[in-house]
């Protein structure tokens, strides 16, 4: 239990540096927003987007931080 609030900080610290990671990424570059493999539709006043692509290449990008993380921990 007492290293349970530092996991959540840290989870918390993760979570904002990579959301400045891809608020930087689609500000410069702009061709991160559609990935190939991301489904958008648009039709009328509806709009879809669904980030397949993105999600998997996010969450294969925290795989490795975790990975890397949990190696040098131990």
């Amino acid at each position: 239990m007492k290293m349970l609030w530092k996991i959540f900080i840290f989870i918390g610290i993760l979570f904002i540096i990579l959301g400045v990671v891809m608020w930087l990424l689609q500000t410069y570059l702009p061709h991160t927003k559609k990935l190939p493999g991301d489904i958008f539709f648009q039709y009328k006043n509806i709009t879809v987007f669904i980030p397949i692509t993105t999600s998997i290449l996010l969450s294969l990008v925290i795989s490795i931080i975790i990975f890397i993380i949990y190696r040098t921990i131990k």
